[in-house]
C-alpha cells in the first residue's frame, strides 16, 4: 500500500474510533482542516462517501462501516507486531491502558500494582475509571475490568480478583435515630443511598438473598450517587444506609464507624475479571500484566 493510502486509511480509522475530526486530528498530530482534506481525497478516490457528518457527531456510512471492519484488524495486527518487538529487549516495555470501575481500583489494584510497577519499570499503566460498560475496542483500551466472567463472544476473560461480598452498612449516628432493619422489607422505613447505573441511567436495585432465593430490593432515599467512594463517605456522615463491597468498608466496620445490618441476606459475587479481544495479539507488556494479576485455581 502506498504511503499516502496508508495515511488515509489510518486517518479514517481514527475518526471512526473517536467520532470526531477534532479529537482524531489531535491524536494524529494534524489540523482538523488537513484531516478533512485527507478524508475528502480518500472518498474521491474510492468514489463513495465513507462518513456521515452532523454538527455533533461523525459516523461511518454503510460503505464506511464495511471499510472499517475490513481494515481495522490489519492495523491492529501491525500495531501488535510493532509492540511485540519489545520481546527482543531484556525486559517488557510499553503502555497498558485499562478501563475499570472505581471499586476495582481499591479492591484489585491498590495492593498489587506497586509491586508490578517495581518489577517492570519500563511498563506504564493507565487506569481510567468508567463504571459504564465501555467498548474497549472502540475507545482503544487494552482491556477492561468487571465483576464476573460474562462477556461478549469475541472476548477473553481472566480472573484477577477473589469473590466479592456486598454488605449493607450505616453509621452509629444514623442508627441513633432509627432502629437497624432486621429484614429486607424494613428497608422501606430507611433513608437509603442509591446508586445510578451509568449505562442504563436507572437506579440500581440492591441484590439480596434468602436461602437459595435471590431478589432485588428497590430502595428509597434522599441521595443518589454514581461512585462508590462518595457513597462510603455519605454512609460515614450518617446520611443513610449504603450497599457496598464489604472489603471497601471493612476498616470502618472494624473501627466502629460503620455497622453492618442484614448480613444473612447479603450476597457474594464472582470476582473481578480482566477482559480483552480474543483476536488481538497481546504485547509482551500486556502478557506480563495478565500473568502478574491472574488468580489461579479459582
Amino acid at each position: 500500500m502506498p504511503r499516502d493510502e496508508f495515511a488515509e486509511m489510518r486517518a479514517f480509522l481514527e475518526i471512526t474510533r473517536t467520532r470526531s475530526f477534532t479529537r482524531a486530528a489531535a491524536k494524529l498530530g494534524v489540523t482538523p482542516s488537513a484531516l478533512s482534506h485527507t478524508i475528502k481525497s480518500l472518498e474521491s478516490r474510492l468514489g463513495v462517501r465513507l462518513l456521515s457528518r452532523t454538527t455533533r457527531d461523525v459516523a461511518p456510512t454503510a460503505a464506511g462501516q464495511r471499510l472499517k471492519e475490513g481494515i481495522e484488524p490489519h492495523f491492529e495486527g501491525i500495531a501488535a507486531e510493532v509492540s511485540a518487538l519489545g520481546v527482543l529487549r531484556d525486559r517488557p516495555s510499553g503502555n497498558i491502558r485499562l478501563v475499570c470501575t472505581d471499586d476495582s481500583i481499591d479492591i484489585v489494584f491498590r495492593a498489587r500494582l506497586p509491586k508490578f510497577l517495581s518489577d517492570f519499570p519500563d511498563i506504564k499503566v493507565e487506569l481510567v475509571v468508567d463504571n459504564a460498560f465501555t467498548n474497549i475496542v472502540e475507545r482503544q483500551f487494552d482491556a477492561g475490568v468487571r465483576l464476573g466472567e460474562s462477556i461478549a463472544r469475541d472476548m477473553v476473560a481472566v480472573r484477577i480478583g477473589a469473590d466479592v461480598t456486598y454488605t449493607v452498612v450505616g453509621s452509629p449516628h444514623y442508627f441513633a435515630h432509627r432502629s437497624p432493619p432486621e429484614t429486607p422489607q424494613e428497608l422501606t422505613d430507611h433513608n437509603c443511598i442509591n446508586y445510578r447505573l451509568p449505562t442504563s441511567g436507572s437506579v440500581y436495585a440492591w441484590e439480596l438473598r434468602e436461602g437459595a432465593r435471590e431478589f432485588s430490593a428497590r430502595v428509597e432515599g434522599q441521595l443518589t450517587l454514581n461512585n462508590m467512594g462518595p457513597a462510603i463517605q455519605a454512609a460515614l456522615d450518617g446520611v443513610g444506609l449504603a450497599y457496598l463491597p464489604r472489603e471497601l468498608v471493612l476498616p470502618h466496620i472494624e473501627s466502629g464507624l460503620l455497622q453492618e445490618v442484614l448480613t444473612k441476606w447479603c450476597p457474594t459475587f464472582q470476582g473481578y475479571h480482566l477482559y480483552y479481544p480474543s483476536r488481538r495479539h497481546p504485547s509482551p507488556a500486556f502478557s506480563a500484566f495478565v500473568d502478574a494479576f491472574r488468580i489461579r485455581g479459582k
